[in-house]
């Protein structure tokens, strides 16, 4: 079993600092790739590495569409994104990007889904000290 450390301060600020530039340079739009500036993009997370030399960039394409080929397009324009950051971002080395889907929204409609199946339901009604369901 492997002992991962949770990230540093360090790592979550320049993760956050990425995620910021990130969704700044797909707002204005100045991306040339159709698959890309065709749909909004979200980057919901950025996780920089200990060393800050790489780091994962969590996406969803707003509206649903073909993942593998907004990934696709995201890979083939990583040295401009990477250019891009390097002048909005102050920081010794401009971290090697890779771009991942992100599945926690389909996480969590998962979970909301097994949360309103009648059997689970019946488990989350509030009982008082009876065993009878509370009005509450």
């Amino acid at each position: 079993m492997s002992r991962r450390r949770p990230p540093s301060q360090r790592q979550l600020r320049v993760g956050e600092e990425l995620r910021h530039a990130l969704a700044s340079i797909f707002a204005h739009g100045d991306l040339r790739d159709p698959a890309i500036a065709a749909r909004p993009v979200t980057v919901t997370e950025v996780r920089a590495s200990p060393d800050l030399k790489n780091a994962t960039v969590f996406v969803s394409a707003l509206g649903g569409g073909d993942d593998a080929e907004l990934l696709a397009a995201l890979n083939r324009a990583r040295p401009y994104l990477r250019s891009r950051l390097g002048s909005l971002i102050h920081l010794r080395y401009t971290p090697n990007l890779s771009f991942e889907r992100d599945t926690s929204f389909d996480e969590a409609e998962r979970i909301a889904s097994l949360l309103r199946r009648p059997d689970v339901a019946q488990d989350l009604v509030a009982h008082d000290e009876d065993g009878e369901p509370d009005g509450t």
